[in-house]
């Protein structure tokens, strides 16, 4: 692919090359889209930064489905671009979208590493909400990235905060703010700091690791992991039913076929290997975040051998009628988005990967109602659990 020349593409430029994209096979419904106005904004005030340097030496974080990266290749000549997308259904819709544009050899997917960042000099970055993922990314940045990286960081106003022009500060002498367009605004960090400076050679932020008291176990987690390293209000209410009220015994006694659905820092898999000692434990997220963090929660907590962990979409790592039961505490959200259908799906999936008289123990937000559903899809439904905000749900597969 040549170089760009000829006058920088403006903004609504840029907004008609992202509406060739696609959100496949990613959750879609008519209010969402598969960019947003963070994504054209980041490409148009980086622009004569991208033209600026050669190949390899651009690297982009959290592109939801290909806009930041696909734009740059597109529409400012980026060559051999990094690319790294915590969700696994992101990298696949970017996939798709490079073929449905014809640049599929435009990039390469990395994980959160040197492998990403090193020798980049811009690096695009669609803020997330989480200050932890973010204090994550801006550590990587800095540790592997060339000393003169320049970082364009965008988000949507309304989840941008203070904090977070702090945290880039911790790395980088220069943080300035841009002008807002369409709610969204563009955070520019060059300069990086001395290496004596306070935040300069401290060591990797994360993995973290918690506890809980209703844990015999430490909790991992990165920057991305839902939950961070501790027992989030709703898995630690399913917990309790796994011990007082048990999923209803089958043939053979107690579960030997487990699926923790959209795992997180792995508590509800751990928890359940070691409820169940014979059972074998499948923990199954779309996060490489997660996926990492419920390896070193199982390794720490001995069950390991017991515990095996995909990074997937749903249930596709299932075999059809596997599971004796499926523990889940869905998301309420796609990105920034709070959205219930994608609960729906997640709850859907568990039909074909549930063996007849297999049990789904859910755990959700009382308010979003979900049992007329788990009753329709999985068989009959009972209320397990109740308190101030949540509901447990335990809907039993029809034979």
């Amino acid at each position: 692919m040549e170089a760009v020349t000829g006058e920088l593409p403006t903004l609504p430029d840029i907004e008609a090359f992202c509406e060739r994209l696609s959100r496949e096979p990613d959750f879609d419904a008519a209010e969402l889209r598969a960019y947003d106005a963070t994504d054209v904004l980041l490409l148009e005030r980086a622009a004569e930064a991208i033209r600026a340097i050669g190949p390899g030496e651009l690297a982009i974080i959290g592109d939801r489905h290909g806009a930041l990266t696909l734009g740059a290749a597109e529409l400012h000549g980026a060559i051999r671009i990094r690319t790294h997308q915590d969700p696994v259904l992101a990298e696949r819709a970017l996939a798709l979208n490079a073929h449905r544009v014809g640049l599929p050899e435009a990039y390469v997917s990395r994980p959160l590493d040197g492998s990403l960042l090193k020798g980049a000099r811009v690096v695009l970055v669609q803020l997330p909400r989480s200050l932890e993922a973010l204090t994550e990314i801006v550590w990587a940045i800095a540790e592997h990235a060339d000393p003169a990286v320049v970082v364009y960081a965008g988000g949507r106003d309304k989840h941008m905060s203070r904090r977070m022009n702090e945290l880039l500060a911790e790395h980088f002498a220069e943080v300035t703010a841009g002008l807002g367009w369409r709610k969204s605004r563009v955070l520019t960090a060059a300069a990086t700091r001395a290496a004596d400076a306070p935040a300069a050679g401290a060591p990797a932020p994360f993995p973290q690791w918690g506890g809980d008291a209703a844990l015999e176990f430490q909790v991992a987690a990165f920057g991305q992991t839902f939950g961070g390293p501790t027992l989030d209000h709703g898995s630690r209410l399913l917990l309790e039913t796994l011990r007082s009220d048990p999923p209803g015994e089958r043939a053979e006694g107690a579960p030997a076929r487990i699926v923790d659905l959209g795992c997180g820092n792995g508590v509800l898999a751990v928890s359940a290997a070691r409820l169940w000692p014979a059972a074998r434990v499948i923990a199954t997220d779309q996060s490489a975040a997660a996926a990492l963090a419920t390896e070193l929660t199982a390794d720490a907590a001995g069950v390991n051998d017991r515990v095996e962990v995909h990074r997937g979409d749903a249930l596709e790592a299932v075999p059809d009628g596997w599971a004796d039961l499926i523990l889940l505490n869905p998301p309420f959200h796609t990105g920034a988005t709070v959205h219930a259908g994608v609960a729906h799906r997640l709850i859907k999936a568990c039909t074909r990967a549930l063996a007849p008289g297999g049990e789904l123990r859910i755990v959700f937000n009382s308010h979003l109602r979900y049992r007329p559903l788990v009753t329709q899809v999985i068989g009959a439904t009972r209320e397990v659990a109740r308190d101030r905000t949540f509901t447990v749900l335990a809907g039993t597969k029809r034979p």
